[in-house]
């Protein structure tokens, strides 16, 4: 039986679907990402996960139990928000204990549980501290701690890295996850950030107005994208249509149906010195420290590339005729996302 399932879970806001039928099961421990664009229906869903809305249809069970119409603090689900929501006249220590306050829990017994999560999260040097003294980071992780001293039995996340610069945001998704290990607490993180939601999630549900496209572990979601959606949503995938202006390998071609096409990550083209007149035009290069995108043109089709900027001739200018090689192993075929 799954720890936590959603049921056909629609929500609209007026004449707006924000959430689509949506059906998911998250297993004891799993720690599952929300991956989409702003507007696609990721907050809304968490959201209707922690009891903060309430559903237009569908229903939710935690470990067998029907919590659809619950209120938020009877279901046992912790929340973080992007903001952090913390409490800037209180001491770190004072936030994180902030939930065990008015429970049946002696003040030295709330002590030790703030304690312990100061502990886990690496902050027990700051628990006199005012929140504001602290870096956007430490602030992160006492809104962790704080949602986790009550035990939770689901952890939701909220976009919690969005307002951290990169180098700290890296930092602390590394410090998330390594404590949802520790805790084996099951964990749902909305984002928009698709290195997050594969480095961090055990599966990615891939959303699309209102609805999840594709859900699965992050290698093949990434590598097997059902639909062209998730091809050019998660790796910027090149769509490619039999008869156009690359020729397709007869085996491959052979695969599509209708309403399907194939789908060619950047990484997968090599691009090349010209032999000849070539077999395309390079319209962009960009340089991006150890990788370099490349722009190019064949006939009236687009190609967007990357390498390691090493393996890119470094003669090659925008205008240039250039070869292209695609390593047709790792196309995808996939079907044509309709339009919603």
């Amino acid at each position: 039986m799954p720890f936590l399932e959603l049921r056909g879970l629609t929500k609209s806001f007026g004449t707006t679907v924000a959430v689509r039928e949506v059906s998911l099961s998250i297993e004891r421990g799993e720690f599952v990402a929300l991956l989409g664009p702003s507007g696609c229906g990721k907050s809304s869903l968490l959201r209707l996960i922690a009891g903060l809305e309430r559903p237009d249809a569908g229903s939710l069970l935690l470990d067998g139990r029907d919590i659809t119409s619950l209120v938020p603090q009877k279901r046992g689900i912790g929340l973080v928000f992007q903001n952090y929501a913390l409490f800037p006249h209180m001491t770190v220590a004072q936030n994180v204990g902030f939930g065990l306050e008015g429970r049946s829990f002696s003040k030295e017994e709330i002590a030790r549980r703030v304690g312990l999560m100061l502990d886990a999260v690496s902050l027990s040097g700051k628990r006199g501290a005012p929140v504001t003294a602290l870096s956007g980071g430490e602030q992160q992780r006492v809104a962790v701690a704080r949602a986790l001293v009550v035990e939770p039995a689901v952890l939701l996340f909220d976009e919690p890295l969005s307002n951290l610069d990169v180098a700290l945001r890296q930092q602390t998704r590394e410090e998330i996850r390594a404590l949802q290990r520790r805790t084996g607490i099951t964990t749902v993180y909305v984002t928009h950030d698709q290195s997050e939601a594969l480095s961090m999630a055990d599966r990615v549900a891939v959303m699309r107005a209102g609805g999840i496209e594709q859900v699965g572990p992050p290698a093949e979601v990434y590598d097997r994208p059902a639909s062209s959606y998730v091809a050019t949503f998660l790796g910027g995938a090149n769509l490619i249509f039999p008869g156009g202006d690359i020729h397709i390998p007869p085996a491959i071609e052979r695969q599509v149906e209708p309403g399907e096409l194939i789908a060619v990550k950047p990484e997968t083209i090599r691009i090349t010195a010209a032999t000849g007149e070539g077999t395309g035009t390079l319209l962009e290069r960009e340089y991006l420290g150890f990788m370099t995108a490349l722009v190019v043109r064949v006939g009236s089709t687009t190609l967007h590339a990357t390498a390691p900027s090493g393996d890119v001739p470094r003669n090659l200018q925008p205008g240039d005729a250039v070869g292209i090689a695609i390593d047709w192993t790792r196309a995808v075929v996939c079907s044509e996302s309709p339009e919603r």
